[in-house]
């Protein structure tokens, strides 16, 4: 007689697919194994219970909202000290495919997004507003690990490198004196707070310089004058400049090799560029914006929140083994990493609230006798203390999130 199966704590996740028009049309679809035939964009895969896109879990008794679900037992499905510390699942998981460049964006630090939030609750701004900067009372510290070669702006450079940027840059040098030794406030509220029709006065002679560069295939993925470039034909087609092609020349241009990431704390100005990653941030929306995109810019509250100071890019690097962890001083989120070869297989003991996710390869996860197939896009909730068994059919790339330290 065949024994009974014990609760099951480990259930298949479906995620929500994000249509911004940056995002590719071949990547996600090719990894979620959907049809794409019309080609639109997808930009971002959500695993999480963000109202803007819960996503569903699939139980014995059907399928069901991911929030709804561990609301109904949050001290099982959480864990009572994830539940009493955040109050419902703290991370949102993400994957990325960044075919056009984002805006550049700054992220509030906890007290400033409640304050944030409280303040426009109060003048009744609805959520859907354009000009709405909090969406919700929460920070949004992030991480990503690359899935591609991918670059991104990051910080401020560092004053002897931005000093040699400004000089290298002729359309750019007469804003050397306005830096001086390391003014980095007044450099970036001064082009910030410039009128339209100066900002392209500015530009025009940097646009007319880079742009039969660029076209002519001249300019290369390490110059700020080849995203400088791209951003001109993205962005100002209406013959207005955006004044995010400065920060191109002030911040740090980053490359991150496949299976590295890094770490974006509040305050710190950055914008992806191109490439595929995995990112997991704190349960939030809040962006404010600064340029290189056609959304609501509020200045003010971009530079009350700016950290005004140089930045050194630090890679989040993977350790050698069959997986690596990528430490960051978040307290919503672990991100993880784990390489099985085919034939082999890895245990995850899951002693928080756990999502697992399949970017590559093909096997069978195993919990308490109930078998999952897995394949690139899979997803899986783990409640706490739960275990979930890997078998790699073929090599299989596996990430996970989950809360730590609690």
């Amino acid at each position: 007689m065949t024994a009974p199966l014990s609760e099951q704590r480990v259930f298949p996740l479906s995620g929500t697919l994000m249509h911004y028009t940056w995002g590719g049309d071949v990547f996600l679809p090719a990894l979620l194994g959907l049809d794409n035939r019309e080609a639109k964009p997808c930009a971002e895969y959500w695993l999480g219970v963000h109202p803007n896109g819960p996503s569903r879990v699939h139980t014995e008794r059907g399928e069901q909202a991911l929030d709804a679900f561990l609301r109904e037992n949050p001290a099982e499905r959480l864990g009572l000290p994830v539940y009493e510390q955040f109050g419902a699942l703290p991370f949102l998981f993400k994957v990325l495919d960044v075919a056009q460049m984002l805006s550049i964006q700054v992220h509030p630090d906890r007290q400033q997004g409640l304050a944030g939030f409280e303040k426009e609750e109060a003048a009744g701004i609805p959520f859907n507003a354009p000009h709405r900067n909090y969406k919700d009372p929460n920070h949004k510290p992030e991480a990503m690990i690359a899935l591609s070669p991918f670059w991104l702006l990051h910080g401020f450079r560092n004053e002897l490198a931005l000093q040699a940027q400004l000089d290298e840059t002729p359309e750019l040098r007469h804003l050397l004196p306005l830096f001086g030794q390391g003014d980095y406030r007044g450099l970036y509220r001064t082009i910030m707070e410039l009128p339209q029709q100066e900002v392209n006065r500015r530009l025009q002679p940097l646009a007319n310089r880079v742009l039969p560069l660029y076209r002519e295939g001249a300019l290369n993925r390490r110059q700020p004058d080849f995203w400088a470039a791209r951003a001109v034909e993205t962005f100002c087609a209406d013959g207005n400049f955006d004044r995010g092609l400065f920060s191109i020349y002030f911040f740090n241009l980053v490359h991150v090799p496949a299976g590295q990431g890094i770490y974006q704390a509040a305050g710190l100005p950055h914008a992806y560029l191109e490439g595929q990653c995995v990112e997991v941030m704190a349960n939030s929306d809040n962006v404010l914006r600064a340029g290189l995109t056609p959304k609501h810019c509020d200045v003010p509250e971009l530079l009350r929140l700016v950290r005004f100071e140089a930045t050194e890019p630090m890679l989040l690097r993977r350790r050698p083994g069959t997986c690596s962890e990528f430490p960051t001083p978040a307290a919503e989120f672990a991100l993880s990493h784990c390489q099985v070869a085919g034939g082999e297989r890895h245990f995850i003991n899951a002693e928080t609230p756990t999502i697992v996710l399949i970017t590559q390869g093909e096997g069978t996860g195993i919990e308490e006798g109930r078998r999952f197939p897995m394949q690139a896009g899979s997803a899986f909730y783990c409640c706490p203390g739960s275990g979930l068994m890997i078998g790699a059919a073929s090599a299989l790339s596996v990430f996970t999130a989950s809360v730590p330290g609690v």
